[in-house]
């Protein structure tokens, strides 16, 4: 599961390249912060993979709360009219099952 974490997370990055720009056009720093988030996921799960026990469990807690805090930027700028509906909602929610299921394990 941790692999197909890390291939939908790194999809996610490809498939928010636009969403991210409009949102940049409007409010660079949520931009950012988005951006940031939206990076840590898979840099976090690859770091994860690398390790064991407490560490790699709380390293996918980390992806998981970066993914949540994408997923808030996303509905602010649909709140803002920014986007008219936040992207790939049901790809996140995928990811953010998956990844709450890595920390179990």
């Amino acid at each position: 599961m941790p692999f197909l974490a890390y291939h939908l997370a790194i999809d996610l990055v490809r498939l928010l390249r636009e969403p991210l720009a409009v949102i940049r056009s409007h409010d660079a720093d949520l931009a950012k912060q988005a951006s940031r988030a939206l990076t840590s996921v898979p840099l976090n799960v690859a770091e994860a993979n690398g390790r064991a026990g407490r560490d790699r469990l709380h390293l996918f807690r980390i992806a998981l709360g970066s993914l949540r805090e994408l997923g808030a930027a996303l509905d602010v700028a649909v709140a803002a009219g920014w986007l008219d509906e936040a992207p790939l909602a049901a790809e996140r929610d995928r990811l953010c099952g998956i990844l709450f299921g890595c920390q179990r394990s």
